[in-house]
């Protein structure tokens, strides 16, 4: 059974207050962050010399897709490839509503198919709306805390500016869970890129 340092779950809003422009710089951003030599090596250079990584996207209530099923990454090979698999990525679910506690839940199912050997697990949540269809997201976030898994997010504030707050109610749980934000979608590539850096190192900034 293969041992990995962090399994990853990247849980990525697809709504439709996300437009194809917007969508692209996202996905252009995570693509990015994998290939900045900081976060590669960091992904290979644990006790283990292993990560796991899988990304989803959500829209609306039944509207889930795995867009990268999970990746053991042993190598910067390993990462390079990912994120030259994440950069082509199609939208795969139709534009909706946010089911952000839908989404939430099906990223964390995820988890059970994942490594069970994962010395930390991390969920981390990218969109740009608050949760307003289907389950909320605060009972599942609590799901998602009592089995271990930590809960971070990035909040996108171009369509709603105190959607930080929403977050840091709602969505982030677990030790050293943190929520980032960046003003819109051109500032997204660096800040997802430091929130990356935090998670794979487990730095917990206050």
């Amino acid at each position: 059974m293969q041992r990995v340092d962090l399994a990853l779950v990247l849980a990525v809003d697809a709504s439709s207050s996300v437009d194809r422009a917007e969508f692209d710089l996202m996905i252009g951003g995570y693509a990015a962050a994998f290939r900045d030599a900081e976060i590669a090596q960091a992904l290979v250079s644990g006790p283990a010399g292993a990560s796991a990584v899988a990304m989803l996207f959500w829209s609306g209530e039944r509207a889930q897709e795995i867009a990268i099923p999970w990746q053991v990454l042993t190598s910067p090979a390993d990462v390079a490839a990912l994120a030259a698999a994440i950069e082509v990525l199609p939208r795969l679910v139709p534009p909706g509503a946010t089911a952000l506690g839908e989404g939430m839940a099906a990223a964390l199912a995820l988890f059970a198919s994942g490594p069970q050997l994962a010395r930390r697990m991390v969920l981390d949540v990218s969109g740009d709306g608050a949760h307003n269809q289907g389950r909320p997201p605060g009972p599942i976030r609590d799901i998602g805390v009592e089995v271990g898994i930590t809960i971070n997010a990035l909040a996108v504030l171009n369509e709603e500016p105190d959607l930080m707050a929403h977050y840091a109610a709602e969505v982030i749980g677990g030790p050293g869970a943190f929520v980032m934000h960046c003003q819109d979608y051109e500032g997204f590539a660096a800040a997802i890129r430091e929130k990356l850096r935090r998670e794979i190192a487990g730095v917990f900034i206050a």
